[in-house]
């Protein structure tokens, strides 16, 4: 077990920015460099000149932690992991990108692949994707995840449901509950992250399958792409969903105009769903999702093609479309994300973190109000990309990333 103590000062802010580059898989970054708190973590140049909608919408000034912490690399045996879901025991559920889920010990012991999970389709962005564990997980034992699967018209985001067995050596029961139609033959953006509201249904981010062709029906209320749909265990429409009743829409959905939501996380105090999504070249969101809101993708972005081409009739804002409750450009590829709820480093309390893969590091966002009021950048030296991160029950942050690590954050 490697232990790292953050350099400098513990919780110091570091830079790592990937100016001209995309949000995909294979980003790579420039050199961490030191920045103020006051200032602005990021001090590349946007891709775009496309402003604001409101003060402190991107680029807020920087904050610093106060207490003194440190990070843990409990393991390194993991193959590209995606998931993380803390049990309650003090244990994990972790899911890898090729069709694995595997159980992890609070030391970083890493199980066997547990048995009865279905195939998946790998290829591009696909695989065993979002994962959590029922809330009343120590007595029934339930499981739901998310995966890219193979159909005979191509690809589609699937939602699963198992129990875990008593010997803990495989799913039972396995189900298909849910499936993001239409297919597709493309194999990347698919989302996804799976995760329990408060009233005990499913949320799901649903991707938009990248391509021009496709990506159009994240405006489409006949279609799953693009969306977040929220539904029972059993994968049925939600009670009280927005668009219920209403003519061609589908009764599951619950916002709509999403491009890439990597993070869902419920907050602690309001119970307010809150959202992370990968832009193109720049215009990553978060997001404070409203039931039956339509976050303007891909009419709306901050963002540009791959190409350097602005997107659609490059606009920002448009009559009943959200803005994003703050944005990035150059981008970071937020990932998962969770709220701190613990009380071990008092100045974390209600923040969100966030993973980030191109930017290889853990985002820190202070919101008060709605809005975003402070960023940090943390574990920046570790040059990781990281692609989830949860509490446990100990209250300490975990954290995966796509090399294989697993790192428990606390105080000193």
């Amino acid at each position: 077990m490697k232990k790292y103590i953050l350099p400098i000062v513990a919780g110091s802010i570091l830079l790592a920015s990937s100016c001209s580059k995309s949000n995909d898989d294979n980003e790579t970054t420039q050199p961490p460099e030191t920045t103020t708190p006051g200032t602005s973590v990021e001090t590349q140049p946007p891709n775009s000149t496309y402003r604001p909608a409101f003060a402190g919408q991107t680029r807020i000034a920087a904050v610093r932690s106060t207490t003194a912490f440190s990070s843990t690399v409990l393991s390194t045996a993991l193959t590209s992991p995606w998931s993380i879901a803390a049990l309650p025991d003090g244990r994990f559920l972790i899911t890898e990108k090729a069709g694995n889920m595997r159980l992890v010990t609070a030391s970083g012991q890493v199980g066997n692949p547990l048995t009865g999970i279905p195939a998946v389709n790998s290829a591009g962005q696909g695989g065993l994707l979002g994962l959590c564990a029922d809330p009343a997980f120590a007595t029934n034992r339930m499981v739901y995840w998310s995966y890219s699967e193979r159909v005979a018209d191509g690809n589609v985001l699937a939602v699963a449901k198992g129990r875990l067995s008593a010997t803990e050596t495989g799913m039972e029961n396995v189900t298909v509950i849910y499936r993001a139609t239409p297919a597709y033959s493309g194999t990347n953006q698919y989302g996804s992250r799976v995760i329990f509201d408060r009233t005990g249904n499913l949320l799901v981010s649903s991707g938009d399958r990248s391509d021009p062709g496709i990506r159009v029906q994240a405006q489409a209320l006949n279609s799953a792409i693009g969306k977040i749909v929220r539904i029972t265990t059993d994968g049925q429409p939600a009670a009280g969903n927005p668009f219920t009743g209403q003519a061609g829409a589908r009764p599951e959905l619950y916002s709509i105009g999403h491009r890439n939501e990597h993070g869902l996380a419920i907050h602690p105090v309001t119970g307010d769903l809150w959202e992370g999504e990968l832009g193109p070249r720049g215009g990553d969101e978060i997001n404070l999702i409203r039931p039956g809101a339509n976050y303007g993708w891909p009419v709306i972005t901050y963002g540009i093609d791959y190409s350097g081409q602005p997107i659609g009739n490059a606009i920002q804002q448009q009559t009943g479309m959200e803005q994003p409750v703050y944005y990035w450009d150059p981008v970071v590829s937020p990932s998962g994300m969770t709220f701190y709820k613990g009380s071990r480093i008092p100045e974390w309390e209600n923040n969100l973190f966030v993973a980030a893969l191109s930017g290889m590091h853990i985002v820190r966002l202070v919101i008060t109000n709605n809005r975003v009021t402070g960023e940090e950048r943390l574990l920046v030296a570790e040059q990781q990309r990281f692609r989830d991160i949860t509490q446990g029950v100990d209250n300490a942050l975990y954290a995966i990333t796509d090399a294989g690590r697993l790192y428990r954050i606390d105080r000193q």
